[in-house]
């Protein structure tokens, strides 16, 4: 059970926008992990998350709803 849902809890980060190329789409692409302020929004510390075997990017500052929203249903998936 644990190495599938942790295959699916990829985070989700924005784009980049390429003002040179017109034409390219912005939305989201596959992370490197969770940024600090998803993980304190869900109520896990980074000692937590990585004891869980979360991926986690201290780079990042934003917290997308999509990640907390993911990370909020594999917490309740792991308490059953």
């Amino acid at each position: 059970m644990g190495n599938e849902v942790i295959k699916k809890l990829i985070p989700l980060v924005k784009k980049p926008s390429l003002i040179s190329r017109r034409g390219v789409e912005a939305g989201f692409r596959r992370g490197r992990g969770f940024s600090v302020k998803e993980l304190e929004m869900v109520g896990l510390s980074v000692r937590d998350a990585k004891r869980l075997g979360l991926r986690i990017d201290p780079r990042r500052r934003s917290a997308h709803e999509e990640n907390v929203k993911l990370l909020r249903e594999y917490l309740k998936e792991i308490l059953k």
